[in-house]
C-alpha cells in the first residue's frame, strides 16, 4: 500500500492488507508487510543484532590475537635464551598498559578507587575513534573484499531512474514554494552529500542528524505544526532521491561496522540512522503500488518515455509564484521543441537515405548505357592551312605591284 494510504490509519477486513505485526494500520509489500512504524522497529531490531554480533565478533578475534601473541612470545623465549628478558620486560610492558586501558575504562571494583565519569569516558572513546579511522580511513572504508561500491552503483543508477518521482506520490507534507522551506530542503540536501566527506563514523553521524532536524524544522514550518514519524520518513525518502547521496551503502555500511555501538542503539543520532537505512530499503524496493500508479504508467516512467503530467495553467491559483508558471511554460516549450528535433532528424535521415538510393540509381544506368553503346575515339584529323599563310608549293600569283615616279 502506499505511504499516504498507510498514514491514515484506516482499519479494513481483509487481513491479508494489514500490518503483520497486527498494529492495524496498513502494511506495505516494499515493506514486507509491515506498516513504516513496526519496519522501522524491525529493521531497528535486526541492525541492533548485527552490531551486537559484530561486536561479539572482533572481542573474540582480539581474544585469538592475545593468545597466538603469547604462544609465539612463549615459543620464541624457550628456543632463545639470549632475548628471554627482553621479551619477558615486552610482554611484562604491554600486559601492564592494556591492564592500564582497561583500568581507565572500566570501574574498579576496590574500594575507596575513583571511577571515571561516563562523559569523559565516552569524549575518551570518540578521540580514539578520530585517531584511529582517520589514520586507516582509505584502508577500511569501501574495502576491495566487500561489494560496497557495487551496491553504491546499483542505488545511485537507481534514484537516478526515480528522478520522476514528485513529493505527491510520496504524500510527503513540504511546500519547497515557501522561501523557508525551499532553504531547509536545500540544507538537508547538502548534509546528506556532505556526509560522504567525513571520515570519522560519529561525524557521518552527525550530518544525518543535521539534515534530519532540517527535514523536521521544514515539514513544522510547512504544517505549522510539530512533525510526526509518518511526516519525516517520507519526506526523508525525498530528500535521498533528491539529492543521490555519492556512495550512499558505502558509508551507510562503514557507520554500521566502526561506529560505536551505543550511539546507533540509542539516542537521536540511532534514531536517524535507522530512518535513513529503511529509506534506502524502501528506494530500493519501491514499485507502482507503492506510489499508487499502474503498472504501465510506473513502467513509462521508468523507462524514461514520459514523465508526469505537469500542472496545467488553467488549474493554478491567482497567488502561484510567476517563475514557477513560467518554469512550467519553458518545460512545455523544451518538450515541443525536443518532438520537433526529433522529427526533423528522422525527416533528414530519410532524404539522406533517398540521396544515396537516386545516386546509385543514375549512377547504375550510365554504366548501363555506356556497356550498351561504347565510345569510339577517333584520332584527330589534319587542321587546314588559314587563308593567309605562306602559299610554298605554287605560288602563281602575280607580283605586287609597286608605286611608280613619273617625270613631268
Amino acid at each position: 500500500m502506499s505511504l499516504k494510504s498507510e498514514r491514515r490509519g484506516i482499519h479494513v477486513d481483509q487481513s491479508e492488507l494489514l500490518c503483520k505485526k497486527g498494529c492495524g494500520y496498513y502494511g506495505n509489500p516494499a515493506w514486507q508487510g509491515f506498516c513504516s512504524k513496526c519496519w522501522r522497529e524491525e529493521y531497528h531490531k535486526a541492525r541492533q543484532k548485527q552490531i551486537q554480533e559484530d561486536w561479539e565478533l572482533a572481542e573474540r578475534l582480539q581474544r585469538e590475537e592475545e593468545e597466538a601473541y603469547a604462544s609465539s612470545q612463549s615459543t620464541q623465549g624457550a628456543q632463545s635464551l639470549t632475548f628471554s628478558k627482553f621479551e619477558e620486560k615486552k610482554t611484562n610492558e604491554k600486559t601492564r598498559k592494556v591492564t592500564t586501558v582497561k583500568k581507565f575504562f572500566t570501574a574498579s571494583s576496590r574500594a575507596g578507587a575513583k571511577k571515571v565519569p561516563p562523559e569523559k569516558v565516552e569524549k575518551a572513546m570518540d578521540q580514539i575513534e578520530r585517531y584511529i579511522m582517520t589514520r586507516q580511513y582509505k584502508y577500511v572504508f569501501c574495502p576491495e573484499t566487500t561489494d560496497d561500491e557495487k551496491k553504491d552503483l546499483a542505488v545511485q543508477k537507481r534514484i537516478r531512474a526515480l528522478h520522476w518521482v514528485t513529493p505527491q506520490m510520496l504524500c510527503v507534507p513540504v511546500n519547497e514554494e515557501i522561501p523557508e522551506v525551499s532553504d531547509m530542503v536545500v540544507k538537508a540536501i547538502t548534509d546528506i552529500i556532505e556526509m560522504d566527506s567525513k571520515r570519522v563514523p560519529r561525524e557521518k553521524l552527525a550530518c544525518i542528524t543535521k539534515c534530519s532536524k532540517h527535514i523536521f524544522n521544514a515539514i513544522k514550518i510547512t504544517k505549522n505544526e510539530p512533525a510526526s514519524a509518518d511526516d519525516f520518513l517520507p519526506t526523508l525518502i525525498y530528500i535521498v532521491l533528491k539529492g543521490n547521496p555519492p556512495r550512499l551503502q558505502s558509508n551507510i555500511q562503514y557507520i554500521t561496522r566502526f561506529c560505536n555501538p551505543s550511539r546507533l542503539m540509542t539516542g537521536e543520532d540511532g534514531y536517524y540512522f535507522t530512518n535513513l537505512c529503511c529509506a534506502v530499503a524502501f528506494i530500493e524496493k519501491l514499485d507502482a503500488q507503492s506510489l499508487n500508479l499502474s503498472q504501465e504508467d510506473f513502467d513509462r516512467y521508468m523507462s524514461g518515455q514520459t514523465s508526469p503530467k505537469k500542472q496545467e495553467s488553467e488549474s493554478w491559483s491567482p497567488d502561484t509564484c510567476l517563475g514557477v508558471k513560467q518554469m512550467y511554460k519553458n518545460l512545455d516549450l523544451l518538450s515541443q521543441l525536443n518532438e520537433r528535433q526529433e522529427r526533423i532528424v528522422s525527416e533528414a535521415k530519410k532524404l539522406e537515405k533517398d540521396l544515396i538510393d537516386w545516386t546509385d540509381g543514375i549512377t547504375k544506368e550510365v554504366q548501363d548505357i555506356v556497356e550498351k553503346y561504347p565510345l569510339e575515339i577517333k584520332p584527330k584529323s589534319q587542321a587546314l592551312a588559314a587563308i593567309d599563310s605562306e602559299n610554298v608549293e605554287n605560288d602563281k600569283l602575280p607580283p605586287p605591284l609597286q608605286p611608280q615616279v613619273y617625270a613631268g
